[in-house]
């Protein structure tokens, strides 16, 4: 059997879908690294919404997705960017989502971090800032869950210098009752997050962040960098104090830099994670054994997709994440909050699906092709 999918130049080519995935089992947590999916929410595609609406989350499935990766031995990192964060999430669904989710990490022993942002505020002064942050990092705390620390828009828009960013994150640092996880998120993923730091010089901007750790390294647990820089994170990570460990956000770098090299390694945060769980695991788990190369040949195919999903505008990798849950079986239908179904085309669509497929990560191949199907129906294609 074969399939039709269109490419950008509007034409239609032919593709012959798997009929065997990959044998991918659950597992226990790893050894060698520390390593975080950021996970996608699943909307409620029964709710009467619009985009400016409240968000309306299927809270069992979204759930069962993180029940998913903890299966695997993964951690979660919960109400992050992958999560819609900001976009389409905001900050009652984003409190909602991890009270609940905290709750069921408790429930099945998995590893859960929560981001800490400002998205009360559309703006505001720096002292209603450092408030909007408190108010978040005691929801997190209280929930049982080690805070992330995430990059603030009302904060890019509020401060003036460096010094800003050294005061409010050094207060909240000082306050936090267990080390918690910086996130640097460069403006590809969030364009509002230009000049974060105090600078748009990126050489600027790290010696203030690297202040900001060093003035309070017992209360960082690690850095999350997505920045899309291998060579920058490599750099970020060397001057690291002892102990505060670099997490990588970088979906396109990241074999290289969880591998690491002899003056060490990045552990991981990461968007692509969501769709690539169980293949990550398996491969993280090789490397536990001390195999790198077996690691890098399991991780390196799966580049090209996180590539393609990550593609500019990098903000929108979002729709490409929820629709392969959906090919892969985890959730029922392809809808988002915020409509953000509509925000990839067709033929990158087809190419996610070609190529997740070619990897083996549908556990029905059959299941995800005739719901391919269904949307190149939906969208008029036919052969």
């Amino acid at each position: 059997m074969t399939i039709e999918l269109p490419d950008v130049r509007g034409r239609l080519r032919t593709y012959e879908p798997r009929t065997e995935p990959l044998a991918l089992a659950a597992g226990a947590p790893f050894s060698s690294r520390t390593v975080f999916s950021a996970a996608h929410v699943v909307a409620d595609p029964y709710a009467d919404t619009t985009p400016d609406s409240p968000a309306a989350v299927d809270w069992d499935a979204t759930l069962a997705f993180r029940r998913h990766l903890w299966s695997h031995g993964l951690g979660v990192a919960e109400a992050m960017d992958t999560a819609q964060r900001g976009m389409g999430l905001d900050w009652a669904g984003a409190a909602e989502l991890i009270r609940r989710s905290a709750a069921e990490a408790k429930a099945v022993g998995g590893r859960i971090a929560c981001g800490v942002g400002t998205d009360q505020l559309a703006a505001g002064t720096l002292a209603q800032v450092r408030a909007a942050y408190e108010e978040q990092l005691a929801l997190v705390e209280e929930s049982g869950a080690q805070a992330i620390l995430m990059a603030s828009r009302a904060l890019a828009c509020a401060a003036r210098s460096p010094e800003d960013y050294l005061e409010v994150y050094g207060h909240l640092l000082r306050q936090s009752a267990e080390p918690v996880i910086l996130h640097w998120l460069g403006p590809m993923f969030d364009p509002a997050l230009e000049g974060y730091w105090g600078s748009s010089d990126l050489d600027a901007a790290t010696d203030t962040f690297l202040e900001v750790i060093a003035a309070h390294p017992d209360k960082v647990d690690g850095i999350k960098v997505s920045l899309l820089d291998a060579g920058r994170e490599v750099a970020l990570r060397r001057r690291l104090p002892q102990g505060v460990r670099c997490y990588t956000g970088d979906d396109f770098h990241y074999p290289e830099l969880i591998a690491g090299d002899e003056q060490g390694f990045s552990h991981a945060l990461l968007g692509i994670f969501d769709p690539l769980g169980p293949l990550a695991a398996q491969a993280v788990r090789v490397l536990d054994t001390g195999d790198t190369e077996g690691f890098r040949a399991l991780l390196d195919p799966t580049v090209e997709l996180s590539r393609h999903l990550f593609r500019a505008p990098t903000r929108f990798y979002k729709t490409g994440v929820v629709f392969l849950a959906w090919l892969a079986g985890h959730q029922s239908h392809f809808a988002m909050v915020g409509g953000l179904q509509s925000a990839r085309s067709l033929p990158h669509l087809a190419r996610a699906y070609e190529l997740a497929d070619g990897l083996g990560l549908f556990p029905d191949p059959k299941l995800a092709e005739d719901r391919m199907r269904t949307l190149l129906h939906l969208y008029g294609v036919t052969p």
